[in-house]
């Protein structure tokens, strides 16, 4: 086949990558976390069990990939706080709807 003579890469030259570092105000958007609000949102306005369950493991998805901690955790808290008003607001709330007669 080919000689290592012939072979053009240079491996003196050859130097690891190193990633640039990234200011903390330009990390991409924590989409989990996002979502978890989302869902929280319509588990407590439109009294969505799903929506309250889905806020709790995208919560826990945002935090164990939480790469800021002060940005993160504050979004993180949001999320978890509507996903437990959706859960108080779904199962400890009166049924919609009954009326007694």
């Amino acid at each position: 086949m080919s000689s290592s003579g012939n072979d053009p890469r240079q491996p003196s030259s050859a130097k690891p990558y190193k990633p640039q570092p990234v200011h903390p105000d330009n990390l991409p958007i924590d989409y989990s976390g996002f979502i978890a609000i989302i869902f929280g949102v319509a588990g407590v306005m439109f009294r969505y069990k799903l929506g309250s369950w889905l806020a709790l493991i995208f919560c826990a998805q945002s935090l164990a990939n939480m790469k800021n901690i002060e940005t993160d955790l504050k979004q993180i808290s949001t999320g978890f706080m509507f996903a437990i008003m959706g859960m108080v607001t779904n199962y400890l709330s009166p049924a919609r709807g009954a009326v007694k007669t």
